[in-house]
């Protein structure tokens, strides 16, 4: 047994990394220590002197181990790596790089595209971001895609005889692959696009309206509405642009704050001297220590894996690590960077501007707290109404399950899952129908429960936690189906089926076998729609996703030697399949990424189609008479 008093003892004064763990062996919080022992030794001392969300966390303490650094910047290193590793629940937490999306320009291909990605990877492109709004990005991207007419397809080679795509064709490409653009005046228009990303001011405004006046005037009035929903974007967003310094300077100014919601890091980027951005970070409701060394912890976690760090990061006030953080900053981005709090001038006076929109900002967000902290109390007190007080009190998470078929045909099942009343799409899970043979949408229920609860208890990863509550969408034979597999697994979750309406629209809970009306309790019934509508939607999409893949598969597909890009490759060269029937072996080969065994292939594969498809013996002769 591990005897924390003890370990203390063996602690050595060293810089490191420590890790605290619950009862379950689970990392809760990672740290790092100029002195390992002075620095965990502080959390087992008396409590009167610690915050709320520190005594919290040593509740839950029940060993730790360490890590011996050699430098507290080797440990700072470390502890950046652990925490994107185990996601301990004490820390703050930014949601890592799958997450937060870039955007991305592909600056070694000749004609670069612009792009979204959630993985940074040294491929000699330029990455800018993250950023948190992720629609917000995809309409950047189409902005600048539209305005400077760029390539967004794949392809980086143009062979003889080259097609070009449908962007092409409906005027969204300048068409690079028919030699129609230059590569200089290509890389010209791309530096434009690096120019915009950077928040330098150039004048786009004028351009497009140029270009709306123009579709306009030739009645091309489709094209002109583009320009001005365009026009109307970019206003929005110069709106927001005040010059507030006298010199074209790049600051990030970062902020910590705290209300009903939880505690949040605001990131504002000055670039070119202008204020051109805000991001907005919730880093959780239990994150312990003081707002300067969550500022610190932000700073570490944000700046770990993003390649666009400026000289100057200006805070409320200094962490008590900042020189380190000076040099791990200034490593990373090769130059000096400064951590500084503005005292006086334009800079004191851009951080009170900046201050104000976070205190409106943080109204905004804790009244819509508020008012979904009031919803979530009066779905609770729904379920409460059939599950009773005790057990609707520990509903956290909640799974729902739909199956979607055409007469049996591509049969699949989807769960999805709801936590404290929002949708958790990355617990979501399909299921394609494996045993169940027809429409049979009970045995497929079933066998899509056994698999996601099997799965469970073998402990397969992203099915371990089990749901508080199971709603099936739909009636008493779901549910009794449901029970069975949770009984033969030897499980006990409660389960209720979601009664529709004529409209399809869940009207009833089945729980015990007793239905309990909706209709006065509209929380609920809100609730309970969303979930069924959610699922409902999740299983067909899957259902569509199948099919439209076997009504696009090629028979290419089937010849030993063609993937993917070959099979672009031959439909590329040769225009159809018929052609391709028709070529020979030397002809095949001779198209792009072919060679002559995988062209003997093709030849072999038509061959034994054509023999198949030949009468067997000779034909009846016609009868005389016709009859």
């Amino acid at each position: 047994m591990f005897d924390i008093q003890e370990e203390l003892k063996k602690l050595p004064d060293s810089p490191g990394v420590y890790m605290h763990k619950d009862a379950f062996g689970q990392i809760i919080y990672v740290g790092k220590a100029i002195s390992l022992r002075r620095r965990v030794r502080q959390y087992f001392q008396s409590p009167k002197n610690q915050t709320p969300k520190v005594r919290r966390m040593v509740e839950d303490i029940r060993e730790f181990e360490y890590i011996t650094c050699g430098t507290e910047m080797e440990a700072l290193i470390l502890e950046c790596n652990l925490i994107k590793k185990y996601s301990p629940y004490y820390n703050i937490l930014l949601r890592d790089d799958k997450t937060y999306p870039y955007i991305k320009l592909t600056l070694a291909e000749d004609y670069p595209r612009i792009l979204k990605t959630r993985k940074i990877v040294s491929d000699g492109s330029r990455y800018f971001g993250p950023y948190t709004d992720a629609g917000a990005v995809n309409t950047i991207i189409d902005l600048l895609n539209d305005f400077y007419c760029l390539k967004r397809c794949t392809a980086t080679e143009f062979g003889p005889g080259f097609a070009p795509c449908l962007n092409y064709h409906i005027h969204r490409c300048p068409g690079v692959c028919q030699g129609n653009v230059s590569k200089d005046v290509y890389r010209a228009a791309i530096e434009q696009v690096t120019e915009f990303l950077q928040g330098k001011n150039r004048d786009m405004e004028g351009q497009m309206r140029e270009k709306m006046e123009k579709a306009s005037e030739e009645m091309n009035f489709e094209e002109a509405a583009v320009w001005r929903d365009h026009l109307l974007a970019i206003e929005a967003v110069t709106q927001k642009q005040r010059v507030v310094l006298s010199h074209p300077e790049n600051i990030d100014i970062i902020l910590m704050t705290q209300g009903l919601s939880g505690i949040h890091a605001v990131l504002f980027t000055v670039r070119e001297g202008k204020l051109s951005g805000r991001e907005n970070f919730f880093l959780g409701d239990a994150v312990p220590g003081s707002r300067e060394e969550i500022c610190s912890a932000f700073i570490r976690q944000y700046y770990f894996d993003n390649v666009m760090i400026p000289k100057e990061i200006m805070v409320a006030s200094l962490p008590d690590d900042s020189a380190l953080l000076e040099d791990w900053l200034s490593q990373r981005r090769g130059s000096k960077v400064s951590l500084l709090v503005p005292e006086r001038g334009e800079k004191r006076a851009l951080m009170e501007l900046v201050r104000k929109d976070v205190n409106e900002m943080l109204k905004d967000i804790d009244e819509r707290t508020r008012r979904q902290l009031e919803k979530e109390q009066a779905v609770r007190s729904g379920l409460a109404s059939f599950l009773g007080p005790a057990m609707a009190e520990n509903v956290h998470r909640i799974e729902s399950f739909d199956i979607s078929h055409i007469n049996g045909v591509d049969a699949v099942g989807g769960m999805v899952v709801f936590y404290d009343g929002r949708p958790l799409k990355q617990a979501y899970r399909r299921f394609k129908i494996k045993t169940v043979e027809g429409p049979d949408d009970t045995g497929s229920m079933m066998e899509v429960l056994f698999r996601r609860f099997r799965q469970a208890l073998d402990g397969a990863a992203g099915f371990t936690e089990l749901p508080d509550l199971i709603l099936m969408d739909g009636g008493l034979g779901q549910v009794h189906a449901c029970q069975a597999v949770l009984n033969a697994l030897k499980l006990s979750i409660p389960v209720a089926g979601m009664v529709k309406d004529d409209k399809h629209r869940t009207r009833a809970v089945i729980y015990n076998d007793q239905e309990y009306d909706l209709k006065d309790r509209r929380e609920l019934y809100a609730y309970m729609g969303t979930i069924q509508e959610e699922v409902h939607r999740f299983a067909i999409d899957y259902h569509h996703r199948l099919r439209g893949k076997e009504m696009t598969r090629s028979v290419l597909d089937s010849i030993p030697g063609i993937g993917e890009k070959r099979r672009i490759a031959l439909l590329s060269h040769f225009g159809s399949i018929e052609a391709i029937r028709k070529a020979d072996a030397q002809q095949l080969a001779e198209a792009p990424g072919m060679n002559l065994a995988v062209a003997e292939n093709v030849r072999t594969y038509f061959a034994k189609q054509e023999e198949k498809t030949k009468p067997k013996g000779p034909l009846p002769d016609a009868d005389p008479a016709g009859a």
